[in-house]
């Protein structure tokens, strides 16, 4: 399971109109601590941002699945009530997850979700989809 880590990067951002301002991005990074998240953020932005930039915060989140779609430049959190029973008292349960979903928009969004869950066996409620600010994801690199 991947333990999914906000990272905030800072660093002089050059404007549309010539202007420079400095920014604070936040990306997330799957990583084991969060010396290693603060390590992964720092290789994987290097090559992007010319001149100085600081990571100002590193901190764990409860995204339990991402659901990737290469065609969508956004991220949309979707949080999910899943219902379970209990075998013993045969009580009904509710549990709640954070699912991040890569789209284009609101609609493609709730699309990919569905899409992801298509073959899940447990019953669940979409309780809300929301844009989110984060620029980027990066998966842990698969070593062959």
């Amino acid at each position: 399971m991947a333990n999914w880590f906000e990272c905030k990067v800072r660093y002089d951002k050059l404007q549309e109109n010539g202007a420079v301002k400095k920014v604070t991005e936040p990306y997330l990074v799957d990583a084991l601590s969060f010396t290693e998240a603060e390590a992964r953020i720092t290789e994987e932005q290097t090559p992007f941002i010319s001149g100085e930039f600081s990571v100002s915060a590193v901190k764990r989140t409860k995204i339990a699945e991402i659901f990737f779609n290469e065609d969508g430049d956004r991220w949309y959190l979707a949080k999910v009530g899943f219902i379970t029973i209990d075998e013993k008292t045969a009580a009904e349960k509710r549990s709640t997850s954070l699912i991040l979903v890569q789209a284009s928009n609101f609609k493609e969004a709730h699309e990919n979700f569905v899409k992801g869950m298509a073959g899940t066996m447990a019953d669940y409620d979409i309780l809300s989809i929301s844009e989110t600010p984060l620029m980027d994801v990066y998966k842990m690199k698969v070593v062959d």
